[in-house]
Formats: structure tokens, sequence, C-alpha cells
């Protein structure tokens, strides 16, 4: 959840780690620190909020030094404090953390026996003391002693008084990567921190342990072996990462939506018809699966609502969607002929992750659906989908959805071609008709004008429900989302037909809905669900076709989307509300990069 950075070279290390924690701050922000190390000597400081509180207490000055970390946090032990803030340590061992040690309690009562003492409530202070406590000279001796004892997950970059130059840099289920540069030497949560210097990294692997030098980087596996890791290169650069004139990252990113669906889709084009070949996901492959799991959390699972949907509809292959923080506990029934697909915009989701390992050791292939390139859950997986969105800087999710919705559409059209449910003539049809949504978004997008009115009529509500039905409930769920994770209102998403079970209780007069209605046979199910609503008082803002003539004529507002096909309208739809939910927050004031208590990338369970 949090963000590390590591420098060591021959540059001053203060702005490097100031910098790199800018472009991080996505990951956590609740706290920030940076320590910097010369001649044997620590540095360092920290502060609660935001980055730009670190900035503040430096006062424009340059902690001087070479070799440093620095960290942004989000809290899981502690409140966000000065005392809480990362790094922790002793004179001789300090260090950075992302993840939870669950046993820290157990270690923390040894260390008081010992005569430690403590300023904070982290576990990350109870590892540092223990690191230094089994300190003899060798650090990685020490490090293993502790890693040893312990139960949990983690990223550390941890530096010794006694080793100037040197950091040391360990990781269990949390990512950590190693980035190359001429005499230098990074360490990064993320590659978008050190992407400005240099575009060669390796990712650590469970249980490896590196030490970073200037000159480079030595690693060990698990069982303190050295070993030698194979260097990538990433093709997107620094300026991909920001703003380019929008006002927010996320205004940015539904905008890149039609380029990053083009991205994803025609590399997995071939003669107007899907091909995975390339993704190692052929024909063969696919034709071997009965049954389909798909595993995500949030907005990932969403977009499996909506993959399922459309995978039975055009395939008629079983599909179950579950959320991956409950699928390890529920005891699924797994068959070699089931097809566990697990999506994350991350790669490194705890929980899908822990959900992916289960379906390897219960025997079913795995497939997952990422977009950064040599995520643990990338690496772990049988098969790879990469979705090509490029960074996603945004808390909130939008593109990273919208290249899922692709490949599940693309997925169910070769799995129906696989199983003879449609013909290549219909299979091209579909492909092509899944490119064209990028138009389709498009045209949304335009409506900007239309966005602010509606979000001026939600932005001083506390409470707000979505319905819809089939396609449409999977996209409720998604708005719903976007909606309170940015501006704080309360809302639901329902199925239209469970209001009445019940939640109908809940509509009085002024309430607002939000009423979903591309597809096309439902729409008179759907009409009686608003008259529903509106004999009790509801205000209802509609999303619909624009030949949807008898909804239109009851809604109290209504957002037009484009003609087009039912199947792909889903495109469209989240669109708007994605930008309902964007300009309502922004007339609420709300930080829409940074929603408070949010993290970009969730690495505990």
């Amino acid at each position: 959840m949090c963000g590390i950075i590591g420098y060591t070279g021959r540059k001053s290390a203060c702005p490097i780690l100031l910098d790199g924690l800018q472009t991080l701050e996505y990951r956590g922000y609740d706290s920030a620190g940076i320590l910097v190390e010369e001649n044997g000597a620590f540095t360092f400081v920290k502060k609660a909020g935001r980055l730009e509180n670190l900035r503040q207490a430096l006062a424009g000055r340059t902690i001087e030094g070479t070799c440093g970390i620095g960290h942004t946090r989000w809290a899981t032990h502690g409140g966000p404090t000065d005392e809480n803030a990362h790094p922790h340590g002793t004179p001789r061992v300090m260090l950075v953390h992302n993840g939870i040690f669950e046993n820290y309690l157990d270690l923390k009562a040894d260390l008081l026996k010992q005569g430690y003492t403590f300023s904070s409530q982290t576990d990350t202070e109870v590892i540092a003391c223990a690191i230094d406590s089994r300190y003899h000279g060798d650090p990685i001796a020490a490090i293993r002693s502790v890693l040893a004892d312990t139960v949990g997950a983690y990223a550390l970059a941890i530096l010794f008084a006694d080793r100037p130059g040197e950091i040391y840099a360990a990781r269990q289920n949390a990512p950590l990567l190693i980035a190359l540069g001429e005499g230098e030497t990074f360490l990064a949560s993320d590659l978008c921190g050190v992407i400005e210097h240099t575009n060669r990294y390796y990712p650590l692997e469970e249980g490896e342990l590196a030490v970073l030098t200037p000159d480079g980087c030595t690693v060990f596996d698990a069982q303190g072996r050295q070993i030698e890791k194979a260097v990538l290169e990433v093709d997107w650069t620094i300026e991909q990462a920001q703003k380019d004139g929008y006002e927010d990252f996320m205004l940015k990113e539904i905008h890149e939506q039609p380029d990053a669906l083009r991205n994803t889709v025609t590399p997995r084009v071939r003669e107007g018809l899907p091909c995975f070949d390339a993704d190692g996901v052929t024909d063969a492959f696919l034709a071997r699966f009965r049954r389909i799991h798909i595993i995500g959390c949030g907005t990932a699972m969403h977009a499996g609502l909506v993959g399922r949907a459309v995978i039975e509809k055009l395939a008629r292959i079983p599909v179950a969607v579950e959320v991956a923080s409950e699928f390890r506990y529920n005891d699924p029934i797994l068959t070699p002929d089931t097809l566990v697909v697990v999506i994350s915009q991350s790669g490194e989701t705890a929980d899908s992750l822990a959900a992916l390992r289960l379906a390897k050791e219960r025997g079913c292939m795995t497939l997952a659906v990422v977009n950064v390139a040599g995520s643990s859950i990338a690496r772990a997986a049988d098969r790879v989908i990469y979705t090509y969105a490029g960074p996603e800087v945004s808390v909130c999710s939008t593109k990273a959805y919208t290249v899922q919705l692709a490949v599940m559409y693309l997925l169910a059209f070769q799995l129906a071609r696989v199983n003879l449910r449609i013909t290549d003539e219909q299979a091209e049809h579909l492909t092509a008709s899944l490119l064209a949504a990028g138009d389709a978004i498009r045209s949304v997008v335009e409506l900007d004008a239309l966005f602010c009115e509606q979000a001026a009529s939600l932005q001083s509500e506390e409470h707000l429900f979505f319905l819809g039905r089939g396609l449409d409930y999977a996209l409720a769920c998604e708005g719903s989302l976007k909606l309170k994770e940015i501006s704080y209102i309360h809302c639901e998403a329902y199925a239209a037909g469970e209001l009445k079970h019940g939640t109908i209780s809940l509509i009085t007069d002024g309430v607002p809905v939000i009423a979903l209605a591309t597809q096309g046979p439902l729409f008179g199910k759907v009409l009686s669900n608003i008259r529903e609503v509106k004999a009790r008082g509801a205000r209802v803002l509609l999303i619909a076709r624009k030949d949807a003539r008898d909804l239109c004529s009851e809604a109290d507002g209504l957002i037009p989307l484009p003609e087009g096909e039912d199947l792909f309208l889903p495109f469209a739809a989240v669109t708007a509300l994605q930008l309902i939910a964007y300009h309502t927050a922004k007339l609420r004031g709300c930080d829409i990069d940074k929603p408070r208590n949010l993290a970009k990338s969730v690495t505990v369970e």
C-alpha cells in the first residue's frame, strides 16, 4: 500500500528521494519521510500528512549525502502522526517498510525485556529494533534471522550506519524492484518512482534479498544463494505519467480510454479475428475449460461481472465471479477443467494474489489480466494478458477498468469461436464493434457541460442509489464505487428488481436515483422500476440510449448515450458514470486523485 524509494550513487540523494516519493504518493499519503546516510551518520525528516508537509519541514534545504531511503505511508499500525511515519530504527539500523508483520507484538515483548524502547505504534519500528538486536557485523545474517521469525508481508529498505553507500532490500508478498543506472542504483515499490532516471529494472521475487551499491546490485534467493537476475526494460516514459494539462490525473485517464482500449485490443486481432497466441492463450489452451472463475477486488471484480455476462451469453460457459478476499475462505469447488482468471490493475493486490495461489494449489490453470509487467500476479500466473493501459496514477481507477472490460469481451469472442458458438464472420463483426467502442467513449467525453450540470444537482446530497438490470447492474456497481470513492457520498447499487424487496423503504422525497438503461429488451422492466421510485418522491437521473424515448420522458435528468449495439454500450455508459463521479467530487472540493483512506495498490489482506 505504501511507497518505497531508495537511491545510492554519486548524486545528492535528497532531491531524488523527494521526487520519487512525489510520483509514488498515490500509493499512500498519510505521512512521508526520508533518510540520508553520510559518513556513517543518519539524518532523517518525517511528517504526518501529504508529502508537501515533508517538503515544508525541510524548508528548502537539502540533506547532504548520496545514499538514502524514503517512504509514503498508508496507515496500518497507529494513526498518521509524525512518530508513526517512516523511517524507524536505531542509530545503527534504520528502515522503511511496506506491509504488515502479524506477530510483531511477540517480538516487541522480547525487545522490551532487552531494554529497547519504542516511540511509535508501528510494527515497523519493532522489526528495525529486532534487526539491530541481532546485528553483529553481518547485515544479511541479521535480516534473515529476524525475517525467519516473522509472519506477514513486507517490502523492506534497510540502512546500516557502518555500511555506507549500501541499501539492503527484502520482500515477501509486497512489491519491490531494483532499477539500474550508470553509477547509481535505485530501489522502488513501483517503476513510476524511478522511470525518470532509468528504464532498466528487475523485480525481486518472494523471499529474495538484495544489496544495492552505486555500482550495481547483488541478489540472494530465499535459500541465501547468490543469483543472477534478467534485466527488463520498460517502454513508457515519465511524461506518460504526467497530467499533460489536465487538472487531475483522473480526468486525463478518462480521456485516455479510447487510446487505451485500442492499445489493448489491436495486438490481439489478426485478420479481423481475436487472437491471443502471442500471450500463450491459444485456442487449444482455451478449449480445455468447461468452467471459469473470475477473481478480483473492487473495480476489477466489477469488470469480472460484465465479463461473466458476456462470456456466458456468447460462449455458453458457466462463469462464477467472486471477491478475492472471500474466494479462498469459501472452500471453492475447483476442478481441472476450471480456468481461474485473476484481474488486477497493479498485479500486486494481496487478496487476488492469495486467491491465485490457492487456485494453483488446487491444480487449476490460472490466467492473469493485469496492467503492470513483471508484477507479482503476472509472475505467479500460468498465463498473462497485459492490458497496456499505460500508467494509471489516480487512485480511482478508470482506464484500467475499460481495458479490463475489453480483454473480457475479446476472451468471450474467442471462447465462443473455440466452442463453435459463433462463426468467424460473427467474431469479426464483434471484434470490429469492440474497437469502435472507443468512438462511443469519445462522444460521451464531449458532453462535459452536461455532466457539470448534473453534478451540480448531486453535490449537496449525502445518499444516492444506482439501479440497473443485467449488464447495467454490473455497471451500477462500478458507478456507485466511483462516486463514493472520490465524492464521499454514501451510495449503493442495486439490481433494479431487488429495490422493492426492502430498500425501497429508503426512497423518500428528493432522494436521487441514477438509473441505467442500455439493454433494449429490459427497457420495459427498467421503466417500471423508475416509476416505482418516482412514486415515492425520487429524483431520477437516467443514463440511456437516445432511442429509449419512454424511459427518457419519465426521468428528471438525462445523460444520452450514442446509438449502438446493446452489448457494447457499457463502454460509453461507464464513461458517463466516471464523469458524474469526477464532476460531483470536484464541486464538493474533494481531492480527486488521492481520496481519503485509499491507496492505489492494496498489498495487505
